[in-house]
């Protein structure tokens, strides 16, 4: 029914007005009396409020009836068409006293259509400024839980990304991710009796199990033994039991099979379609980063104990390694003794032997050495004394070490020397020890009469080319190095083994490397003593057709050639 209301103090005027509405569509008052006409608006806003012009105070009377009455319509009742500029801030329409009753009704109702699509319109912003808030909380909170892996801080935020959509009275949340025992979180706008506590605790278990209807919760949980964390807004105020005939909803927080507990909310007001809407992409939206923070969590948990095992690893590596060279010495300078003479004339089968047990002495103590390097350069106690060093020096050193163990095998080694490569900053010592150890595989995998070449040069950055199998694991720093080569006819790699030629402990298989034996900690040493020199290691190969082994260090910059 339309409200309306005639301001005049002409009794026909009112008269004409109650007789013209009808009572079935239009309720009518009509007044005079300022004081009676304020306490009308002011407990219902009337539809149509008609004022006649030539009621006294008329502006004054308009202006605050005006003020009152935003969203109402204020007609005017004129005696001519002639009209105070004053009155047209106010006036929505005009009627005048010899218009028709067609007139006046089709007034009224074009200016009630308009009326009625201005609330629409209004409410339609006021639904779309209420659905932008949501988004930009939704938004918000899901920038939150994209910026941790804290499983109690993601929980958090979405309780209070749920308090800034929803504004709610009371959130129940029952986590099993956030401590070492499930916890039921209380974020309650005001206090919370003991008793209450205890019913929420009740309800919060027959919720949890209601989700498992049929089958074994994740979770074994009691009422009684339940741990409560609560957080209270104003603790002046304080709910009552008329709390639980608030409106409410409730969402497990999961995904998949990983389940990390529920949440329900309590408000006053009743929730809208919306509102529901929020709250389960808000309790959906936490579910992913609390699994990869879950994940995360075992990582740390598996990388500890990994870490772990290494460090027991190396200990274990080290102290038998001392404990195996004791002994070891012992023999050895025992076959230097009886292979001297010293303990009388050995036969030809004894001197066989000994030379036997002998080479088999110093292959066992290159293997303890080996063990013992390895466990230092992990331990980050290896020492390295670093001065300007020559790499062509080294290299002579090595080839001049190795000839003779070279012409046993009827290999060659030949030298391919740049003149002037500038000097580098280096252990010499633990250089000999990676060009030994890449000549004696060279060596080792190369058959009879063939050639094993040494090469060195000054190469800058971009000139490098390194196998594509270990440019994710090499970075070079833009400058000039001194590069190393050695180049070999032997056993060659395969491609697909190419990879793992500086694994720890691994050996390429096939029948010539069993047969030559090793610990396969060569390589990885070498790579380890590089890394230390600011430089690296890589290798090309062929199957059948040889190896290249490469390795590069950083030219001292002062001794660089122009």
């Amino acid at each position: 029914m339309i409200n309306i209301l005639v301001v005049s103090e002409r009794k026909d005027k009112c008269d004409y007005f109650n007789t013209l509405f009808n009572k079935n569509t239009y309720e009518l008052s009509c007044l005079s009396d300022e004081n009676l006409i304020f306490d009308l608006i002011s407990a219902d806003n009337p539809d149509i409020i008609i004022i006649d012009s030539q009621i006294n105070n008329l502006k004054n009377l308009s202006k605050k009836i005006k003020s009152i009455c935003n969203n109402t319509i204020i007609i005017f009742l004129v005696s001519s068409t002639k009209i105070e500029k004053e009155l047209l801030k106010y006036a929505n329409a005009f009627f005048t006293d010899d218009m028709s009753d067609d007139f006046v009704l089709s007034t009224i109702n074009v200016n009630l259509r308009m009326k009625n699509s201005l609330e629409m319109l209004s409410n339609s912003n006021k639904d779309l400024a209420d659905s932008l808030y949501r988004l930009n909380a939704l938004y918000s909170t899901s920038s939150q839980f994209s910026g941790t892996l804290d499983k109690a801080k993601l929980i958090q935020y979405m309780i209070e990304g749920m308090d800034r959509a929803l504004s709610f009275s009371l959130t129940c949340t029952l986590s099993f991710c956030t401590t070492n025992e499930p916890v039921l979180l209380l974020n309650s706008l005001y206090e919370l009796s003991d008793e209450l506590i205890e019913a929420l605790k009740v309800r919060t278990v027959l919720n949890y199990n209601s989700l498992f209807e049929g089958k074994k919760p994740p979770f074994e949980i009691n009422a009684d033994s339940l741990k409560v964390i609560k957080q209270i807004k104003y603790p002046a105020s304080r709910f009552t039991f008329s709390l639980f005939r608030f409106d409410n909803m409730f969402a497990p927080i999961s995904l998949g099979e990983n389940f990390f507990g529920c949440v329900e909310i309590f408000k006053e007001s009743q929730f809208s379609p919306d509102d529901a809407t929020c709250f389960q992409t808000i309790a959906q939206q936490v579910s992913l980063p609390l699994k990869s923070a879950a994940l995360y969590q075992e990582i740390i948990e598996a990388n500890s104990k990994l870490a772990k095992l290494e460090r027991l690893k190396s200990e274990f590596i080290s102290i038998v390694s001392h404990e195996l060279r004791t002994p070891l010495t012992s023999i050895k300078n025992s076959l230097d003794i009886l292979m001297s003479g010293r303990c009388g004339e050995m036969n030809e089968s004894a001197d066989k032997f000994l030379s036997m047990a002998m080479r088999n002495v110093q292959r066992l103590s290159g293997i303890i050495n080996d063990l013992l390097d390895l466990s230092k350069i992990e331990a980050g106690k290896m020492d390295f004394h670093f001065a300007p060093t020559n790499i062509n020096t080294v290299i002579d050193y090595v080839k001049s070490a190795l000839s003779e163990v070279a012409k046993s095998k009827g290999l060659t080694i030949i030298t391919e020397q740049q003149d002037c490569v500038p000097e580098i900053t280096a252990d010499a010592q633990r250089l000999e020890q990676v060009l030994t150890n890449l000549v004696s595989n060279a060596i080792k995998y190369t058959p009879e009469n063939r050639t094993i070449t040494i090469s060195s040069k000054l190469i800058n950055s971009k000139d490098i080319h390194i196998n594509e199998y270990f440019k994710d694991s090499i970075h070079i720093a833009d400058g000039d190095y001194v590069l190393v080569c050695v180049k070999d006819e032997g056993i060659g790699i395969e491609e697909k083994n190419l990879v793992h030629a500086f694994d720890k402990f691994a050996q390429i298989e096939n029948s010539l490397s069993r047969k030559a034996g090793g610990t396969g900690l060569g390589l990885p040493i070498a790579k380890q003593l590089l890394e230390a020199h600011h430089g690296a290691i890589w290798c090309d190969s062929e199957l059948n057709k040889g190896s290249e082994f490469y390795f590069v260090i950083p030219a001292a910059k002062a001794l660089q050639l122009v």
